[in-house]
This record gives structure tokens, C-alpha cells and sequence, in this order.
């Protein structure tokens, strides 16, 4: 059967990522460098033009760093309109060290390239400049977390909604508490999935992701719901948004604090918090 444009997409997904948010920072640095140019000659200023390209490439540089860490901690407190009454107040919050950590990296950087120029750079004011930088960072933010619910949000229909079916009523009646199997539908496509079969979930807002013999099902449900339709000493929740098929955890990795990463079988790798660690011992 051929594949459909999600199929294709999904090997080059991650390169394609890391391109667009690359090709998004280097226009909006030439842009902002061509404007400064700009502002400095309407305003009689001779300003070098290694200064502007140094303040640009210093400030996008950096913000280019923190994408994967803005989205990072949108996995751990995710946006949807479920979650939005208790996570904004932690985005508010991020948005402040993301400010502070993308001025402090331009700052270094700029007196780095000045330094080797001959110059000295100066930033002014650390209070004044930094509000005012903050005011244009937690604007960047925003975009950041816009653009990537977006993009979920395409992808989401690219891949196409995925649903347990109902079973028909008389075998519903004869049909154990916790199924051996599932009926999906994907992609106008069925799909018989094997309880066993799966290898960790996540929750992901308003959704369920079942990773499948190295493929995703993205189901309309939530963790604790799906989680209480397989078998409790099989399935085990690991992490507020994770929870793996203990007979597919291959290798666990204890990490500082008491967390720990499982390698799974298929590859993957999935969190796991110390508060979850007892269920692994069962």
C-alpha cells in the first residue's frame, strides 16, 4: 500500500525541523541587520558593519540554542485547553529565564567578538537594558510555543485522528474487562493492535500517544483512562506522561535525584521519576 505524505514525511521530519528553524533565525538576523544598518545611517551614525551583523547573529544564535529547551518544557507542562488554567503561570516563569539565558548568551558572545575586533562592547544599564529586552523576549516566547502548537496541530491532521472502535455489542458482552487486542482506525485505515503490543504511551494534552512496533497512535483519551483498559502488572505508569510495557524495558539508567531513563526495546527512550521508580520492581 503506498504511503500517504505523513508516511513520507516522518524520516526527514526531524532534519526538516531543525532546517526551518535555521532558515526562520538567519532571515530574521539579515532583516534585523539590514534595519540597524538602515536606522544607523538615517540617524548620521558610522557604525562598522560587523557591529550590527555581531549584535544579530549574538542574539539569534542564541535564541536558536534555546528552541529545543522552550520545547522541551512545553512537553513537561503542555499547553491545551485543559491544562492552560494551570501551566501558564509556569510559562510566565520560563519566560523569564528564557530571557535572562538568551541575554546573557548575546552579552557573552558580543563581548567575545568585540574582544577580537580590538573593541569593547557595551551593554549599559543591565536592569534598564534587560527589561526592555525582556519585553521583546517574552513576545519570542510566545511565538515559539505559537509555532509549535501550530505545528502540532498540522502534523496532527496530517497524520489523522486515530479511535478505538466500538466493538459490536454481542461480542462486547463477551469480551474481557481489559482487551487483548484494539480496533484503530487511522487514516480512513483499520488496524487490529495487540495489548501486548505496545510499547510505552505519553500523554500529549488532550491525547494518548501508543507507540506500536515502531509506529505512533495517536488516540482522543487520556493516560489514566487508556491505562486502566491494560493489564496492571503488565503496564505501569512511569511518569506523569509516560507509562511503559514493562516487558519491553530493556535497560534502566538511574540519573541524579532519583530519576531514571528506560531504554526500551524498539530503541526509544522514555522518562521515568523517582516517584514512579516502585513500579519498575514489581
Amino acid at each position: 500500500m503506498p504511503k500517504n505524505l505523513f508516511e513520507r514525511y516522518q524520516p526527514h521530519r526531524r532534519r526538516a525541523e531543525i532546517a526551518f528553524w535555521v532558515l526562520v533565525m538567519a532571515l530574521q538576523a539579515a532583516f534585523n541587520t539590514a534595519v540597524a544598518v538602515v536606522d544607523a545611517g538615517k540617524a548620521g551614525r558610522a557604525v562598522p558593519l560587523w557591529q550590527p551583523v555581531t549584535w544579530e547573529l549574538s542574539s539569534h544564535l542564541v535564541l536558536l540554542a534555546l528552541v529545543p529547551a522552550v520545547f522541551a518544557f512545553e512537553r513537561r507542562f503542555p499547553l491545551s485547553l485543559a491544562t492552560l488554567r494551570r501551566n501558564w503561570p509556569w510559562h510566565l516563569a520560563a519566560s523569564v529565564v528564557f530571557s535572562l539565558l538568551h541575554v546573557a548568551g548575546m552579552v557573552a558572545l558580543r563581548h567575545g567578538a568585540y574582544a577580537l575586533a580590538g573593541s569593547q562592547y557595551d551593554f549599559g544599564n543591565s536592569a534598564d537594558k534587560w527589561f526592555y529586552e525582556y519585553l521583546k523576549d517574552v513576545r519570542t516566547y510566545v511565538m515559539f510555543l505559537a509555532a509549535l502548537l501550530s505545528y502540532r496541530l498540522f502534523m496532527l491532521r496530517l497524520q489523522g485522528e486515530a479511535r478505538v472502535l466500538d466493538a459490536p455489542e454481542a461480542a462486547a458482552e463477551a469480551a474481557p474487562q481489559r482487551p487483548e487486542r484494539f480496533l484503530v482506525r487511522k487514516l480512513r485505515r483499520e488496524f487490529l493492535i495487540a495489548a501486548s503490543d505496545i510499547d510505552w504511551l505519553q500523554a500529549q494534552g488532550n491525547y494518548v500517544g501508543l507507540r506500536v512496533n515502531g509506529h505512533d497512535y495517536l488516540l482522543r483519551a487520556t493516560l489514566s483512562d487508556f491505562l486502566a483498559q491494560l493489564d496492571p502488572a503488565r503496564y505501569a505508569r512511569v511518569h506523569r506522561s509516560y507509562a511503559a510495557n514493562l516487558d519491553r524495558v530493556a535497560e534502566i539508567e538511574p540519573l541524579d535525584g532519583g530519576d531514571a531513563r528506560l531504554h526500551m526495546r524498539d530503541g526509544t527512550q522514555i522518562p521515568c521519576s523517582r516517584r514512579y521508580r516502585d513500579a519498575l520492581r514489581v
